[in-house]
């Protein structure tokens, strides 16, 4: 099967600002109870995705293109570029932020303990 992901916009996700474009590549259906949510994210200029928490659940980033801010359990910040993984552990918190004129695209994956 050959199909375009779906496509759903959302604006100030988890008390971020603006907005953050969710490209669902497979539905949670699809997952079969292995997990959430895989899907390509398109954070829009000046927008972020605010701290939320995992619990019983991870979700690595894989920064595909454009550059943020990766704010890690700890409160540690780390500028991010292509190329770069934000590893999540189980039950931790996290946020992501793009503050630059360009969008910042990553894949996600909500997975289960």
């Amino acid at each position: 099967m050959v199909r375009k992901p779906e496509v759903k916009v959302v604006e100030g996700l988890r008390g971020g600002m603006g907005s953050v474009e969710f490209h669902y590549i497979v539905s949670e259906e699809e997952l079969n109870g292995h997990g959430k949510m895989y899907a390509m994210l398109r954070i829009m200029p000046h927008s972020s995705i605010g701290r939320h928490q995992h619990v019983g659940n991870t979700e690595p980033y894989y920064i595909l293109s454009g550059h943020g801010i990766f704010e890690d359990h700890d409160g540690s910040r780390t500028e991010v570029g292509p190329g770069d993984v934000c590893v999540i552990n189980f039950n931790e918190s996290h946020s992501i932020e793009n503050n630059s004129d360009e969008p910042l695209d990553l894949m996600a994956l909500i997975y289960y303990e």
